[in-house]
């Protein structure tokens, strides 16, 4: 059996007075329309990263409006996470093919995890996130159940050695949903496809209230001196997240800024071993530098500390080079606190222009808005209340379960 993830209870009640009005009243007509519905969720890891940050919010409240909701992770040895790692990677276009014992390393762990899913037949609806589980359908073969892939990546110019290998597997999907129109692979086969963009939980401990006193507490008692400047990037430790990017439009912009702080906060995911080898580096960076900060879930920070540093952060930065949607971006306006991210996938959608912030294209853009927004309170203020407003109209997650149910009840007539 594949290993359930425990979610708990929660309730919709709570999101009342947060999220839009009209919003909350359709999702709970849809959702009693769909009352009893079995639904499982299926990805690679319980932690660590944005998709299981999404399922478990979401879980607990679809079981809420009365459908019957469960969340597994698949099972996978070191060999197996380095090829979908570079799977996921191929996806989003980097030039690196798998040779035969890879792939035939994905298919072995792919065809035990199709065996483990023994309960098909109770469920009447799978959701397969990414492309470390999508090969179970193929390989275990349908039943009554309804099978939906959920891309939660860049995948507009992917890899073509990559994706003729994955394609494949998607052809008896029922559908399939990208965040974006333009991450559609331009000979995706012949299923129905919807594009949803993600949300964030403004009730998770990462987004839930907190004062300002207690959150200038927790990083002076990680060390962050509150009287310089500090701008942050929150993100996996991953290459397309651009991490030396942003250390070196920090460097520049403290040309200008001498006592600007940079902290790089992000976590470890057990799915993704590349992570380390970019940790190690940022770490080497870090050497002789005391105005920089290196932290991750390895040295005690977690949601409560990231919640921290984006209220009480001067400007949140986001320099992906390829992003499928960015969490952290949603999460940041959520806190009124201004971004200066690259004009990268769905980014791009959650900072339409005077929203938020600044989109930028290359380093030293990025170090030039970094200077403007930290010497202008007032500008960023404003901007981070706008991006703050658009955040409520349209990535809370009660709007993202909406979707989703649409979604399916569309599939099962």
């Amino acid at each position: 059996m594949l290993e359930s993830v425990e979610v708990g209870q929660r309730s919709l009640d709570n999101y009342t007075g947060i999220v839009p009005q009209g919003i909350m009243d359709e999702l709970r007509e849809v959702g009693e329309r769909l009352r009893g519905l079995r639904v499982l969720e299926v990805n690679a890891t319980p932690y660590g990263g944005g998709v299981s940050e999404l399922l478990r919010a979401a879980v607990p409240l679809l079981n809420d409006l009365g459908l019957r909701v469960d969340w597994k992770i698949i099972r996978g040895d070191n060999p197996f996470f380095n090829v979908t790692k570079a799977m996921h990677n191929g996806l989003q276009g980097a030039k690196r093919d798998l040779t035969a014992e890879e792939r035939q390393i994905f298919l072995g762990n792919a065809h035990a995890n199709a065996a483990a899913l023994d309960e098909e037949e109770s469920y009447d609806i799978i959701v397969v996130h990414d492309p470390q589980p999508v090969a179970m359908l193929p390989l275990r073969g349908k039943n009554k159940a309804k099978w939906i892939w959920r891309c939660h990546i860049d995948t507009s110019a992917p890899n073509p050695s990559i994706w003729e290998f994955v394609r494949p597997f998607l052809t008896e999907y029922d559908a399939a949903i990208f965040t974006l129109q333009e991450f559609v692979p331009p000979d995706m086969p012949n299923i129905p496809v919807v594009t949803i963009p993600p949300a964030i939980d403004p009730l998770s401990p990462k987004n839930l209230p907190l004062g300002e006193r207690t959150a200038r507490q927790i990083l002076g008692w990680l060390g962050v001196n509150l009287s310089r400047p500090l701008v942050t990037q929150v993100s996996r430790f991953d290459p397309w997240k651009d991490p030396m990017g942003v250390i070196e439009a920090y460097r520049l912009a403290r040309e200008e800024i001498p006592n600007l702080q940079l902290a790089l906060v992000g976590s470890m995911a057990m799915d993704d071993p590349e992570g380390w080898e970019i940790y190690r580096a940022v770490q080497e960076q870090q050497k002789g530098d005391p105005l920089m900060w290196v932290l991750s879930n390895l040295n005690g920070v977690s949601n409560i500390e990231v919640n921290a540093f984006q209220r009480i952060s001067d400007v949140c930065i986001q320099k992906s080079l390829r992003e499928g949607f960015g969490l952290v971006v949603s999460e940041t306006l959520w806190k009124g606190t201004p971004m200066v991210a690259t004009r990268a996938g769905g980014l791009v959608m959650q900072m339409p222009p005077g929203v938020g912030g600044y989109l930028v294209h290359n380093v030293e853009e990025c170090a030039q808005r970094l200077v403007q927004l930290v010497g202008d309170p007032q500008e960023a203020e404003a901007l981070g209340q706008i991006g703050r407003d658009y955040v409520r109209e349209n990535f809370l997650m009660p709007r993202l379960l909406l979707d989703h149910l649409k979604l399916m009840e569309r599939v099962l007539k």
